[in-house]
């Protein structure tokens, strides 16, 4: 089985804008693909990157500059057993991971928070991806039409993928890894605020750009 990470190399994670700038989005993107790139490898598996251009990573990369949806369809297109994970999955273990790749059926979806589809396995050769609005739907009647058993896999770790501010605190309770060093190192810690945990900046790398 190949397992393949797609990553988006221009302006990624803007929704953390109002917490990072475009410079430190693109290291906390990296420093979390190499934590998702370390967890694979530690399942026994060799991950390839799906980028949209070159980057400076320990990994084989496919360059495609197309948007996800037909990127990961031409991966899928290939006839190969395939598992997909995304790159800011920060959370996931070897363990996690493992369980997603063992778990039967044709294909294997673990869901996101709002109906996204954080990774999957396919094991039929005329599954095709679509990741616009609730993917995870779509995904289970894509499997369907195509004649294909689904499972789910229910995991906390591969629910989490770090797009708001607010996942940056589960980075920080979570992981211990690439994420969470870059973030204690940009100034970030946990608070308790209201009876609610958030991670707030102390302090700004010097000479980081906002």
């Amino acid at each position: 089985m190949q397992v393949v990470v797609p990553f988006s190399v221009t302006d990624p994670k803007t929704r953390l804008a109002d917490t990072l700038g475009p410079d430190e989005r693109r290291k906390f993107s990296m420093a979390m693909l190499e934590d998702v790139l370390s967890s694979i490898r530690a399942t026994g598996y060799e991950p390839k990157v799906l980028t949209t251009s070159r980057i400076d990573v320990d990994a084989p990369l496919m360059v495609d500059s197309r948007p996800l949806t037909p990127a990961v369809n031409d991966v899928l297109a290939a006839d190969e057993a395939t598992a997909i994970v995304m790159a800011d999955l920060a959370l996931a273990t070897p363990g996690v991971l493992e369980r997603l790749f063992s778990t039967a059926g044709d294909v294997v979806l673990a869901p996101g928070r709002g109906g996204g589809t954080n990774a999957l396995v396919s094991r039929h050769s005329e599954f095709r991806v679509d990741y616009h609005g609730t993917s995870y739907l779509d995904h289970r009647r894509n499997a369907q039409d195509v004649g294909a058993s689904t499972a789910e896999m229910d995991s906390h770790r591969l629910a989490t993928d770090v797009d708001e501010s607010s996942d940056l605190a589960e980075v920080l309770i979570h992981c211990d890894g690439s994420a969470s060093d870059w973030l204690r190192e940009a100034g970030f810690s946990l608070s308790v605020t209201d009876g609610r945990v958030e991670a707030n900046r102390e302090r700004r790398i010097e000479g980081q750009e906002r």
